[in-house]
């Protein structure tokens, strides 16, 4: 079957100028790209579809994803509809520690996989090694799917949830459980340093796992420890930054070495950090000379999603339910949360509830302060209570974690990537990044905000692709699998973002198939389209 997509601006997904031109596809994959020229011949097709003039690019990469836990879904649709819509294609799932992958067969910590934020929750198994969840969700899920190996998973898998060093046993069975899924073709390695039990790895056993990934040449991504001014990740809460700290960790495990390093999320959190965003790229710069090979991605939005124990310090979340409770450590944990909103610039006023479980519902779209107004309870103790609630497992939505000149800044920066972080949950209020983060990126562009159209293009597309080295994917080429986003650029220049939905995003296909058309949803196509993607 031969498919012509003619009268289109296209965009090669490389970063080079727009041209005018035609795409020939043929079964999964592009056979030919035509620019428009004087006496250019034009293949016959079996299906011609004319474009009269619109953009054509490389379908999205989501390269910052946990759509792994919801590939295995029984029915993924609904998990994957909303990124479809603003043209994704493609996710590199399994970041921040949390894959899916990184266990074997009845393993005895299951339980703790997700670090809080997700479960094997109606799914078609618990595919923890790497090929058996590329080989679960290959044709089976709508979308195309890279996965990386999680430390947090692994370290689970290893010793349960545990605050000291692992023993020589356990950094041992950890590493051959990263290795395996290296070798079975994951696309690097998750660090998340904010997850249990992550949380509790020193710079020593991070060393261990950085070295795996310069032995595989494959991507190191790092959810840092610390991504604000005061946290709870370290002891000291005056002099340097607790952001910068965390930095400084990831100079110690990296420096001197060729490593692929990843770093997840650029955010700022608390106004007291906004000021950080320049020693941030001082120290990205100096890494770069030294031989590493960092770069960060960021998403379109202020706000971002976390478990609501992202602000409780590791000393008091591994405290028993009752010690927690006792007169002297809530005290302590107060001071110094009280201490924490001063030297940060962010409070319980800015965590919205998102979800903490069946029957609590009064609580979401409301923030923790409003909540605790409401009960007539101090900030701290609304807040415990919430946690409690939820298992210390609920959802909050938080900022600011960015300012939009931030934003802005970083998208002409060339060592900065695009992406979501977002995922659909069954119940609560969700992430807004769900529904039009790619297209906002566009918006951005086409309005003198962000940078130049081809290299924001780029910036999710072939430079994901490139970094994660999937092979034939990002690029409108010939022999690249056929991953296309049709969009609107006057649409997208015209249109007010964040109103809960996608805009300017026409007709997407993958692997040659048209998934999406003017808003309708092939589903039965959709439903087998996908592919698993396997790096070696």
């Amino acid at each position: 079957m031969k498919t012509l997509i003619k009268n289109a601006r296209i965009y090669d997904g490389t970063g080079s100028n727009a041209f005018a031109g035609s795409v020939l596809i043929e079964d999964e994959k592009i056979v030919a790209v035509i620019p428009d020229a004087p006496g250019a011949e034009i293949p016959a097709a079996d299906k011609e579809i004319d474009l009269g003039g619109l953009s054509l690019s490389p379908g999205f990469i989501d390269g910052h994803s946990h759509n792994d836990w919801f590939a295995i879904r029984k029915d993924p649709f609904p998990f994957f509809e909303p990124f479809l819509r603003q043209g994704v294609t493609t996710f590199v799932t399994g970041n921040c520690g949390l894959s899916v992958v990184g266990f074997e067969d009845g393993n005895e910590h299951i339980d703790l996989m997700g670090g809080g934020l997700f479960g094997f929750k109606d799914v078609t198994g618990k595919y923890g090694m790497t090929e058996d969840f590329l080989k679960a969700v290959d044709r089976n899920a709508p979308a195309n799917l890279a996965i990386l190996a999680g430390h947090c998973s692994a370290r689970a898998a290893a010793s349960g949830s545990v605050n000291r060093p692992l023993t020589e046993e356990e950094t041992n069975k950890m590493l051959d459980l990263l290795e395996q899924q290296l070798q079975q073709g994951a696309a690097g390695i998750s660090l998340g340093m904010m997850y249990d039990p992550g949380l509790f790895a020193d710079v020593e056993e991070l060393k261990k796992v950085a070295a795996l990934c310069v032995k595989y040449d494959r991507p190191l991504t790092v959810h840092p420890r610390a991504e604000s001014k005061v946290s709870g990740a370290y002891k000291q809460i005056f002099g340097r930054s607790h952001l910068l700290r965390a930095l400084d960790e990831l100079v110690e495990i990296a420096k001197g070495t060729p490593l692929k390093l990843q770093y997840s999320h650029a955010i700022f959190v608390g106004r007291k950090t906004f000021k950080d965003q320049k020693e941030f790229l001082k120290i990205v710069d100096e890494l770069k000379k030294d031989g590493v090979d960092i770069m960060f991605d960021i998403y379109d939005e202020t706000l971002g999603v976390s478990v609501i124990t992202v602000i409780m310090p590791p000393w008091y979340q591994s405290m028993t339910p009752e010690e927690k409770r006792k007169k002297s450590n809530f005290r302590k944990f107060d001071l110094f949360t009280k201490l924490e909103i001063k030297l940060v610039g962010f409070g319980y006023d800015d965590i919205q509830v998102a979800y903490i479980g069946p029957g609590y519902e009064e609580y979401e779209g409301k923030t923790v302060h409003e909540n605790a107004v409401e009960r007539g309870l101090s900030d701290a103790e609304m807040y415990l209570e919430l946690c409690e609630k939820s298992d210390f497992k609920g959802r909050v939505n938080q900022g600011p974690y960015t300012t939009r000149e931030i934003i802005e800044d970083f998208e002409k920066n060339p060592d900065c990537l695009f992406m979501t972080d977002a995922w659909v949950e069954d119940h609560g209020v969700q992430n807004p990044a769900l529904y039009d983060n790619f297209p906002k990126f566009l918006h951005d562009s086409l309005t003198g905000k962000g940078g130049d159209m081809p290299l924001m293009i780029r910036k999710m597309s072939g430079a994901w692709a490139d970094r994660f080295m999937l092979e034939n994917r990002g690029y409108i080429k010939p022999g690249c699998y056929a991953d296309i986003t049709v969009f609107d650029e006057d649409e997208i220049r015209d249109t007010e973002p964040d109103q809960g939905k996608p805009f300017g995003i026409r007709r997407v296909f993958m692997n040659g198939k048209e998934v999406l058309c003017e808003g309708e949803i092939d589903k039965e196509t959709l439903r087998t389209a996908g592919m698993a993607i396997a790096v070696k």
